[in-house]
């Protein structure tokens, strides 16, 4: 005599095993599109000789580890029209010199960041990365007091 437990057992077991195998597949498969699939060009479009989007995006990082400069930062920038789409810490915290960083070749962009925060254009670096969605970063340094933003009006 067949035991029926052990058999709806198996066939449970099978069925688990089918479905997981289907999903091992499918993000194989997904794996594969992302690896393979061609980047997006960050380069704006131009449409009638002018910029789709008119507002520079960027994000705002604290590279010095005094509370808050990136949220005071963010808010003086977004005053200012700016469109700050992330605000966080830097990967380091020892940041010396603050800086804005040009992420999609649009250099003329991230000038008008430096200039509105009253760092000079030799603080403009140029290190693009076509995963950012956005046209500069700024790392708020130690030299943090000489900010616009965080200077006595």
């Amino acid at each position: 005599m067949v035991n029926r437990k052990a058999v709806w057992s198996n066939r449970l077991l099978t069925l688990l095993l089918v479905a997981a195998g289907i999903l091992a597949a499918l993000l194989l498969y997904a794996f594969g599109v992302r690896a393979l699939a061609p980047r997006v060009d960050p380069d704006r479009e131009i449409v009638g000789g002018e910029l789709v989007g008119r507002i520079i995006q960027i994000e705002v990082r604290n590279g010095c580890g005094v509370p808050d400069l990136a949220a005071i930062t963010t808010d003086f920038l977004r005053e200012q029209g700016f469109d700050v789409v992330e605000t966080g810490n830097y990967v380091r915290s020892d940041v010396r010199r603050s800086r804005v960083i040009d992420r999609t070749g649009d250099r003329e962009s991230a000038i008008k960041v430096a200039r509105v925060l009253g760092l000079p254009e030799d603080r403009v670096e140029q290190e693009i990365n076509p995963d950012l969605y956005l046209d500069a970063s700024v790392v708020i340094g130690m030299d943090y007091q000489t900010l616009k933003p965080l200077q006595p009006d």
